[in-house]
């Protein structure tokens, strides 16, 4: 009786064996699948207005170090946009020499305002930064898009006034 059960364990753990390797199969797929992943520019234009906001709110308190990331990260976002995203939509001009025309000088003017520790040249350059990112919206038939100077601080768990 107990050579008659071989055959069957043999079955069972060949299976499960199989069954295994099949399941880690299906998440090595799914790992590389989600290693591709590139969003949209919706997306990535959702987290330049986080980037926006925070920019604003770290100024504000003068936390130049918090600024200067800040103005880092929408600079690695904008690219982010041109790169995957190099045409959108009815747009007509290239997604990277729109950025280029609109963004370059007013985040130059905010960069060199962080490092000036410059707050009334900081709030020029914001606006700057501002009015350019209704300019392109409006240039590209997205004018719905509204950008504004934050008038309040959506971000409880985080503190802007640390730093030099």
């Amino acid at each position: 009786m107990k050579l008659s059960r071989l055959p069957v364990v043999i079955l069972i753990g060949s299976t499960s064996l199989l069954l295994a390797c099949a399941d880690l199969h299906h998440h090595e797929h799914e790992h590389q699948k989600n290693a591709h992943f590139i969003p949209g520019l919706g997306e990535i234009m959702a987290q330049t207005a986080v980037r926006h906001t925070k920019l604003w709110f770290a100024g504000q308190a003068r936390n130049w170090e918090l600024a200067a990331y800040e103005v880092d990260e929408l600079h690695e976002g904008f690219e982010d946009a041109g790169k995957h995203h190099p045409t959108h939509k009815q747009i007509k001009q290239p997604i990277p020499e729109l950025i280029a025309q609109h963004m370059d000088r007013p985040l130059a003017g905010l960069e060199q305002a962080i490092k000036d520790k410059n707050l009334q040249t900081f709030i020029e350059n914001y606006n700057a930064l501002t009015a350019a990112c209704n300019a392109c919206h409006q240039g590209t038939e997205f004018g719905f898009n509204v950008v504004t100077q934050p008038s309040f601080n959506p971000f409880a768990n985080q503190a802007f006034g640390t730093g030099n």
